[in-house]
């Protein structure tokens, strides 16, 4: 699941149902299915159900047992956690294809920047708890973004991260140092700009909490603001129009890219 969700999702649902019927009309009982899956009654009864997500194991044997032929097993694809929060799906959309991404992050080192060890340390210390399947598709889809700072070269992103963010040792001293020496790397690509915004500077609106200005082939405008809990991409441009506003005042106090670049030089050499 995606969301903690007093619902299952329907893919579990759907899946379950179909190992049931599938089971029905091949005349195998669920005991047999438990036993060729080495599964307790019930557990096999969750999953028919939708109430627990079908294993790769209880598909394949079903699979075997029904004469399914892979038709059972092609759902496991299906079943697999998605990369993102559902809050967060359509932003994510919009950032695949920006052509330009300016992004302010006052507490965290902003996704697209993160080094995997940090992005881990980050996603597996959610709350409540995401499983370790969650967690590593989540991880990896957020390296996969990152792919876009390279590869879509004419594309503009700028990054401006509040010193906090810096100084706070996500997974520890030696993965926050390698995070900076990582910044300073991105930062060297020629379609890239990361600044430093120092304590102290603009306190009002930059610590208001993290917000991203984008812009689509179409020049469509796009602002998106996230909370603990909640996001929202805004689209409206009135909006927009406050949000950039806001961005531009935070930037205005940053220091420049050659000035940040020797700030998060020195922070990493202290650790």
């Amino acid at each position: 699941m995606t969301e903690v969700n007093s619902h299952p999702p329907m893919a579990w649902c759907y899946c379950g149902d179909q190992v049931k019927l599938w089971r029905e009309s091949a005349g195998v009982s669920r005991e047999d299915l438990c036993k060729k899956a080495n599964y307790q009654y019930e557990y096999v009864k969750s999953m028919e159900n939708g109430r627990r997500k079908p294993t790769l194991r209880l598909l394949q044997a079903a699979d075997e047992l029904c004469g399914a032929k892979g038709k059972l097993l092609a759902a496991h694809q299906y079943l697999k956690p998605e990369p993102y929060p559902a809050r967060s799906q359509e932003y994510m959309q919009v950032e695949a294809e920006a052509i330009a991404v300016h992004w302010y992050e006052p507490l965290l080192i902003p996704g697209l920047l993160q080094t995997e060890e940090y992005a881990r340390a980050l996603i597996s210390e959610s709350y409540p708890p995401l499983d370790d399947e969650i967690v590593e598709e989540r991880v990896n889809a957020r390296m996969h973004r990152q792919d876009g700072l390279r590869a879509r070269t004419s594309a503009v992103f700028n990054f401006v991260v509040y010193e906090g963010a810096l100084r706070n040792l996500v997974g520890g001293r030696s993965v926050m140092k390698r995070q900076r020496d990582h910044l300073l790397g991105l930062g060297g690509l020629r379609n890239v700009s990361v600044q430093v915004l120092p304590m102290g500077r603009c306190p009002g609106v930059a610590l208001n909490g993290p917000l991203i200005l984008l812009e689509t082939p179409d020049h469509e405008q796009y602002a998106f603001a996230e909370g603990q809990k909640t996001s929202a991409l805004y689209a409206d441009p009135t909006k927009v129009s406050e949000l950039t506003q806001t961005h531009g005042m935070i930037r205005m106090h940053a220091l420049s890219v050659e000035e940040s670049a020797e700030f998060i030089g020195k922070l990493a050499e202290e650790l």
